[in-house]
């Protein structure tokens, strides 16, 4: 049995965005340092968040959030944190900058490398004095707003995460924030909610109130992924997204499996995580499933299958019917650039919680296949 652990406090609802200045009144915040990207800012999402926040326009914003979040940004986002005056921090968009401020918030009290508090490090140190932290996702897809570390690209190359659930002091979920996500964006953010809460779901850690969220989360964007997709302004389709994305992030306490053991060293070669985590489930799913048991036709069950069935294979088809790249070949990757791959992967944390054991040669295969 490990922890069981589900505590940052979500306000969840459509419009709930509008409780931003009760969260940062409550945390005795008074000058946040917003965290958010380019491209959330130009389309509207970000205005829209901060909408009932009085003076927004005065406030300092660090938007230079990379596709895959680094150290280096958060060294950046740190300082203007300092030189700014700021007393707290607030993450608006998707995983990227949630998880980037994550890590500023560390850096904004904890003296640097961020290297010396990641969950790899030989003799991590503690986190200190954190300030605090306000997180309002904007896709559905890392649930990073609930997950319990902040993964970045460190400055010697390798993708990991900080381990930092207790310096989140609020998540606020608005589902209106994600009305006019791009299908595409849609579709790949989807696709790793999903991932995580198959692969959590999978994991052999016991944990049964996890397993249950897991599920649900399953059920809810197997049932609403492909209306998002098609109907962007599908109210309810996105209200179930978002839910079953922060579900699968509460399951992140029972470990994952290959999928993001390969995808987090594949991710530190510049590609999204979402997209590389739809290529690679369906290969996963199919190389673990002799070894499931009954929590096969569990998830038949929440995909709307028959017991049996092939899990894979219909993961595959959505894959596909979203439009989403089926081969990590499309994605311009050569094979020699995977040759690191398997090594890395046998050193993810991910690794040590997949449901069947894995070796350098599984991996291997798991690419060759993906290839």
């Amino acid at each position: 049995m490990t922890t069981l652990l589900f505590g940052t406090a979500v306000q969840f609802g459509h419009g709930f965005r509008r409780t931003l200045p009760v969260e940062l009144a409550k945390a005795r915040v008074k000058k946040p340092l917003f965290v958010t990207d380019k491209g959330v800012r130009a389309a509207g999402v970000f205005a829209k968040a901060v909408e009932a926040v009085e003076n927004a326009d005065g406030l300092p914003v660090f938007d230079d959030v990379p596709p895959n979040p680094t150290e280096a940004a958060a060294a950046a986002g740190a300082a203007l944190y300092r030189a700014t005056g700021c007393d707290g921090v607030v993450g608006i968009g998707g995983g990227a900058a949630l998880d980037l401020a994550k890590a500023i918030a560390i850096l904004a009290s904890n003296a640097p490398p961020l290297w010396n508090y990641c969950n790899r490090h030989a003799a991590p140190q503690t986190i200190v004095n954190a300030p605090p932290l306000i997180l309002m996702p904007t896709t559905s897809g890392t649930g990073s707003e609930v997950g319990r570390s902040a993964v970045i690209i460190f400055d010697n190359g390798i993708k990991a995460g900080v381990r930092c659930p207790e310096i989140i002091t609020a998540a606020i979920c608005d589902p209106e924030l994600t009305l006019g996500l791009p299908a595409g964006i849609t579709a790949t953010t989807g696709m790793d909610a999903l991932s995580h809460c198959i692969e959590t779901f999978c994991s052999p850690v016991v944990n049964p109130p996890a397993d249950a969220i897991a599920l649900d989360g399953m059920q809810r964007i197997f049932a609403n992924l492909e209306r998002a997709f098609a109907t962007g302004s599908d109210a309810e389709a996105r209200w179930n997204m978002m839910m079953g994305s922060l579900e699968g992030a509460l399951c992140f306490q029972k470990g994952m499996g290959a999928v993001h053991a390969l995808s987090h060293p594949l991710g530190a070669l510049g590609h999204h995580h979402g997209t590389l985590n739809a290529i690679l489930l369906p290969h996963v799913l199919a190389y673990n499933v002799g070894t499931l048991g009954r929590k096969a036709d569990q998830m038949c069950h929440q995909a709307n299958l028959p017991a049996g069935a092939d899990l894979a294979g219909a993961v595959g088809a959505l894959v596909s019917r979203l439009g989403i790249p089926t081969r990590l070949s499309e994605l311009g990757l050569n094979w020699p650039q995977l040759e690191s791959i398997p090594g890395a992967a046998l050193e993810d944390n991910a690794h040590k919680t997949n449901p069947r054991p894995m070796k350098r040669a599984d991996y291997e295969t798991l690419l060759q296949s993906a290839f």
